[in-house]
């Protein structure tokens, strides 16, 4: 990638500031944990993965910047700044997976002090980046198998190396694919009403030099009947248990034409994005944001005043729609809760040397 999404710079989190593309490339250094929870809830940085990083980052920072080294006030300070950041977005569930790995190591070290204690919290923050890059590879090789030279390929929104540390989920498979030497058309939603699609995805490309059609959301359903897709592929933002999946809004209509047209629909995501705690996507929580989303466009009213409107980013795909889902421990099918249950016993990871009862002296 000839770009950054999202790095730790010891005494700052530097940020890609995704509001401004492709127009401008700009970087935010935010120095407080604040400014990282503000970066989050505006979409200066998105997508869950990514999310999840920069949460951990903002409570590494927030760790090096808490002057009390009295263990029960360290403790307290930094327990504030994990709710502060699980607040920012509540449906992209890497983000309280990654708060809570970061609540583990504070739980585990914080008898030791304050300064170890934050020694482990950085580390962990830069372990959790450098896993994500590594996951997000192995998701590509698993899915590029998926795509055939010649194929049409829809995605939709950003699950790219912007929606990620590095290299990225739904994008990471397609440049698995363009990396084993497969000629293939790539189509890109443009994803209203943020535009994640055509700003980001659109971008991503054509700095990797993959060919790329823009088309509005509502003319997927024609690329379909005219047999110029033959793949479809997403991120996700929250799996449950049976395989519902949460991703940006106008998912679903994709899934449910994918479906008429018999098209193979897939998601890819990192087991971090499981959440096997739901039964179903009837219990993930769906975000609803500003009106002015869509009643406005870079600010301007692109409707009357006084309409309504409604913005819910993000929408719940059904399982029986989705053929698959391509993860770091492979793609798992149907049924999905035997085979979500199964990578998740078989993926736990043992504690880090760091902090057991040796390591830590």
């Amino acid at each position: 990638m000839k770009f950054k999404t999202i790095e730790w710079k010891g005494d700052r989190v530097r940020i890609l500031d995704q509001r401004r593309l492709p127009q401008e490339v700009r970087y935010l250094d935010c120095r407080d944990a604040s400014s990282v929870a503000q970066a989050i809830r505006t979409m200066a940085v998105r997508g869950a993965p990514a999310i999840g990083v920069a949460a951990a980052m903002g409570i590494a920072l927030a760790a090096k910047r808490i002057r009390s080294n009295q263990a029960k006030m360290f403790r307290k300070n930094l327990k504030r700044v994990c709710d502060e950041m699980s607040r920012t977005r509540p449906t992209a569930v890497n983000l309280f997976w990654a708060v809570n790995r970061m609540k583990e190591i504070l739980n585990l070290v914080h008898a030791d002090g304050a300064e170890k204690t934050r020694h482990h919290l950085i580390e962990e923050a830069l372990r959790i980046y450098e896993e994500d890059v590594e996951i997000n590879r192995k998701i590509g090789e698993n899915g590029k198998k998926l795509i055939h030279s010649g194929d049409g390929i829809l995605t939709h929104c950003n699950a790219g190396a912007l929606a990620t540390s590095g290299y990225g989920t739904a994008l990471g498979v397609i440049y698995a694919a363009r990396d084993q030497g497969k000629k293939f058309q790539v189509f890109v939603d443009e994803t209203r009403p943020m535009l994640q699609g055509c700003r980001l995805t659109a971008w991503e490309l054509v700095q990797e030099k993959i060919p790329a059609t823009l088309i509005t959301d509502n003319m997927a359903g024609v690329l379909m009947r005219k047999g110029l897709v033959n793949l479809v592929v997403v991120g996700a933002d929250r799996i449950a248990r049976n395989g519902d999946t949460a991703n940006k809004i106008g998912t679903y209509g994709l899934a449910v034409l994918s479906k008429f047209h018999d098209i193979p629909f897939y998601v890819a995501a990192p087991t971090s994005t499981l959440d096997l705690s739901l039964v179903s996507g009837e219990e993930i929580p769906i975000e609803e944001r500003n009106i002015a989303e869509v009643t406005h466009f870079c600010g301007y009213p692109i409707a009357p005043k006084g309409v309504k409107a409604f913005n819910p980013a993000f929408d719940v795909t059904p399982h029986s729609l989705i053929n698959g889902i391509i993860t770091e421990k492979g793609i798992i099918r149907k049924p999905f809760e035997r085979g979500l249950k199964r990578i998740m016993t078989n993926s736990k990871s043992p504690p880090h040397p760091s902090l057991s009862p040796r390591g830590r002296g």
